[in-house]
């Protein structure tokens, strides 16, 4: 079975933790992993990373439990056929709008008659063509998950989670928010509102939906209105918080002692 689609049905009534993986560093990548992430998303659409780094970073992920999702760039028949023979069995597809879309997208990960994905007798997919019967198993290990992003979108979830082979919605927080015209709040009462629907809706349905959050509190928001896989900042967002924290706790200790000698008459360089 797809590993993302088995990792869903494992999870029970909690919903599974995973992360964006967004600085296209195979050791990174592999250092998430370790650290206990459920998932987590290799992103191509915001990233410098091309298909060899496709390939490093799917390598390293390999090496711990943390289950990859590719973000491929756009809805593409072209880039989906090269990562799909890179070996990556589940694809994060962005900003689908409608049916027709979504079904386009499973189209292209599946061989034909059921798709348009094209046959490539040797690629690390098929473990250079030593996998038995690859050609007739692929389609159903393959994994798909296409990502809302606008409010048309997600007024549309119904039926774009009906479509035959989509295994689970998740939504973009950030360009949902924007596209209502509540730029940089995804937390928007508006925004909130329509999200715990399209929640309700896919959880009617069976169809597991997910979204991101960029801080723990915003995750834990997100996991009280029922949402089945929740995303935890990123690879860079927990580097960047970690280093700005670890630096203004220094330099507030630093405020403070050098205070401190100005009032006991003490001298002490200052850090460089």
């Amino acid at each position: 079975m797809n590993p993302f689609r088995l990792l869903l049905k494992s999870a029970g009534s909690q919903p599974t933790l995973g992360t964006w993986i967004l600085s296209a560093s195979p050791i990174v990548a592999e250092a998430m992993g370790h650290a206990g992430f459920e998932w987590g998303v290799i992103d191509m659409e915001h990233t410098p990373l091309d298909m060899m780094g496709v390939v490093h970073l799917l390598q390293a992920v390999g090496n711990t439990r943390m289950v990859p999702l590719v973000r491929v760039p756009w809805n593409d028949a072209v880039t989906v056929k090269r990562v799909l023979d890179a070996g990556a069995t589940t694809l994060l597809v962005p900003f689908v709008q409608n049916a027709d879309e979504a079904r386009r997208a499973v189209a292209a990960t599946r061989y034909p008659p059921a798709g348009i994905r094209g046959i490539a007798g040797m690629s690390r997919a098929s473990k250079y063509g030593t996998t038995p019967n690859y050609f007739k198993n692929a389609d159903q290990n393959m994994g798909v998950v296409v990502q809302i992003e606008t409010e048309a979108a997600v007024r549309a979830v119904d039926s774009i989670a009906a479509v035959d082979g989509i295994d689970a919605i998740l939504i973009g927080p950030a360009d949902l928010a924007g596209s209502m015209g509540h730029t940089g709040q995804p937390l928007h009462p508006d925004v909130v509102k329509l999200t715990t629907q399209a929640v309700q809706r896919c959880r009617a349905m069976g169809k597991p939906i997910g979204t991101l959050g960029a801080t723990p509190d915003q995750v834990v928001h997100y996991r009280a209105m029922g949402f089945n896989f929740l995303a935890v900042s990123s690879d860079l967002g927990l580097l960047m918080r970690g280093a700005s924290s670890c630096l203004q706790s220094l330099r507030t200790q630093e405020g403070t002692h050098h205070v401190h000698n100005l009032t006991t008459g003490t001298h002490t360089e200052a850090l460089p």
